[in-house]
């Protein structure tokens, strides 16, 4: 759930060539708190993303253009360090799952296909928003982590809620020699055995949650109860001069993980459920998870 006074600051870059599309995108999203910066090709949109004074928290980009159309814009976007944990929301009148999938292959892991209800937009938008501010956040505690663990061998943690999750994704990618890349996906493993393993809230339940914003709630209220207080996740790290390994684990039920390893089409128009694939694409060698998948190794070769 996005804060009002955090979405207040949220700056969002729309690339459209349809002057009446922009029109009616930036109704809807100064009417819900954003700020909005038009852009009427992607050569507009690639000027405007060269000036580093200008700073967005995601891109709501078209795919047909003139000039510089939306899959050439967002090459462009992917190659620059800078732009890679940038969300980029893909919207196109194209709604095959190859076009999709194309769309995500490239690095828009989130997706809009023309017409779209206006919740749905706003849906979308919120919860790239929410990753990109959880991004930041990371990165702002990894500054302060950074170079004090680089030594660090072995470690066992227990946690418990989404704060001590994110606190140790912190403190567990400063060892590693990507720091920034790793923090996105081991936040994603571990959160996942908080909320998906401990707490046992299913995929359908999640969906639901983020749309109505109460997903925080719930996940409160599921820790306050007795069936759930005792349960801890736990994370260990180990290295060697070969690798890093990360074995998460809960002690959930379990669940069925083999879909979520890629990002399927069928699930880009929902509001989550891309952490696994994008750790496995963006932060990690390699994952694997074992056993009825309430755990997961998860490695890092080194040299």
């Amino acid at each position: 759930m996005i804060e009002p006074e955090a979405k207040a600051q949220a700056r969002i870059l729309i690339v459209d060539d349809e002057p009446f599309n922009i029109e009616i995108l930036t109704e809807h999203l100064e009417n819900s708190g954003y700020l909005v910066e038009p852009a009427y090709d992607g050569q507009e949109a690639w000027d405007i993303l060269q000036d580093e004074r200008n700073r967005f928290d995601a891109i709501l980009l078209d795919r047909m253009m003139p000039r510089m159309n939306g899959m050439e814009l967002l090459a462009k976007i992917k190659q620059l360090d800078r732009f890679k944990t940038l969300p980029v929301i893909l919207q196109t009148a194209m709604g095959s799952p190859d076009a999709v999938r194309e769309g995500l292959q490239a690095g828009a892991y989130y997706y809009l296909t023309k017409p779209f209800e206006r919740e749905t937009l706003l849906a979308i938008v919120a919860a790239a928003v929410r990753d990109r501010l959880a991004q930041l956040e990371l990165l702002k505690q990894l500054e302060q982590q950074r170079d004090t663990l680089t030594m660090l061998r072995y470690g066992e943690f227990q946690f418990r809620t989404l704060a001590e999750a994110k606190r140790l994704t912190a403190l567990l990618s400063s060892v590693c020699p990507q720091p920034e890349k790793v923090a996105m996906g081991l936040s994603e493993l571990l959160i996942n055995a908080v909320e998906h393993g401990n707490l046992g809230i299913t995929y359908k339940e999640k969906t639901k949650l983020v749309q109505d914003n109460a997903w925080e709630g719930e996940l409160n209220q599921r820790l306050s109860l007795p069936q759930y207080a005792s349960r801890r996740a736990s994370v260990m790290l180990t290295r060697d001069n070969s690798e890093i390994r990360f074995v998460v684990a809960d002690q959930g039920d379990g669940f069925d993980w083999k879909p979520f390893m890629e990002f399927s089409p069928d699930r880009a128009f929902d509001p989550h459920g891309r952490g696994i694939s994008m750790a496995r694409m963006l932060s990690f060698d390699a994952i694997e998870y074992q056993g009825n998948g309430n755990t997961v190794v998860a490695t890092i070769k080194l040299g």
